[in-house]
C-alpha cells in the first residue's frame, strides 16, 4: 500500500486569482499547506496537481524549490488530473486535499487515513459528506482503483469530472463509502478556514501570523484563537460558499 496526498491547486480562481501563491510572512499559502502535510505520519509522499495552463508555471517552479513532485494535467477535468497525479507516484491510495485549505490539520489527515487502512473494504472515506469540521479541513481518502473506475464510468464531457471524487460520493450503491464526523472539540462548521475570497485570506493570514514560527499548531488551537478573537472570525462568516451545493 502506497499512500500519496494529491494537492489540487491552480492559479485560476473566479473570486481570488492566484490565492495559493499569496504570501503571509514572506511564504505563499501553498508553502504553509506543504509544511502541514509534511507533519502527517501516514503519508508516503505528496504530489501537487495543477494544470498545464501557463499561469501555473509559478506553481511548478515553487514545487521544484520545495522538492515536492508536481503533476500538470487538465485545467477542467479534475478527476483525470487527480488520477494521473496519483499514477505518476505509483499510489494505491489517494489522499485528496485542496489548495484552499492551507491550515489542514495533519492529525485529521492521519485519523481519516487510519480509519481507511484499518477498516478494509472501503472505496472512500471522507470527513465532509456531512459538514461537521470547519470548512478548510476536508480530507478524502480513496483507492486509486475506485477513482479509476469512476473515471471510466463518466463521459469526458460530464461536468462532474470537474469535482474529482463527486461521482464516488454520489453513488454509494456502486462504492462503499463512509463519513467521519468531527469530535465535539472539532465540531465547528461555523468557522470558515478555507481561502476563497479576500476576506478569507485576511482570516487565514491572522491565524498564520498568530502562530508565527510554528507549523504544528492543531485545530483546537485555531478554534481557541478564533473564539478569543471573534472580530477575526466574523470577517468572513457571511461569505456565500459554493461548496455547500455538494455537501449536506
Amino acid at each position: 500500500m502506497k499512500i500519496i496526498a494529491s494537492v489540487q491547486v491552480r492559479m485560476g480562481s473566479s473570486r481570488l486569482p492566484g490565492k495559493v501563491m499569496r504570501s503571509v510572512l514572506s511564504r505563499p499559502l501553498l508553502g504553509y499547506l506543504l509544511d502541514r502535510l509534511r507533519l502527517s505520519k501516514t503519508l508516503d509522499g505528496i504530489v501537487v496537481a495543477t494544470s498545464t495552463a501557463v499561469e501555473n508555471d509559478v506553481i511548478e517552479e515553487f514545487c521544484r524549490k520545495e522538492r515536492v513532485a508536481c503533476f500538470r494535467g487538465s485545467e477542467t477535468d479534475v478527476l483525470d488530473r487527480t488520477l494521473q497525479s496519483l499514477k505518476s507516484m505509483a499510489a494505491t491510495v489517494g489522499v485528496e486535499v485542496f489548495g484552499d485549505g492551507p491550515l489542514i490539520d495533519p492529525e485529521i489527515i492521519d485519523q481519516v487515513v487510519d480509519y481507511y487502512v484499518k477498516n478494509e473494504g472501503y472505496d472512500y472515506v471522507g470527513n465532509d459528506l456531512k459538514t461537521t469540521y470547519p470548512p478548510g479541513m476536508e480530507v478524502e481518502v480513496f483507492s486509486t482503483k475506485a477513482l479509476s473506475d469512476s473515471s471510466d464510468r463518466l463521459p469526458r464531457s460530464d461536468p462532474k469530472r470537474e469535482h474529482g471524487t463527486l461521482f464516488i460520493r454520489q453513488n454509494p450503491d456502486i462504492y462503499k463509502i463512509t463519513n467521519l464526523e468531527a469530535p465535539v472539540r472539532h465540531h465547528r462548521p461555523d468557522l470558515e478556514l478555507e481561502v476563497d475570497t479576500s476576506e478569507d485570506f485576511q482570516v487565514i493570514a491572522r491565524v498564520i501570523e498568530h502562530f508565527s514560527g510554528r507549523a504544528d499548531f492543531a485545530l483546537e488551537e485555531i478554534i481557541e484563537f478564533m473564539d478569543s478573537n471573534p472580530e477575526i472570525a466574523n470577517i468572513n462568516r457571511q461569505e456565500p460558499r459554493r461548496w455547500k451545493q455538494y455537501r449536506d
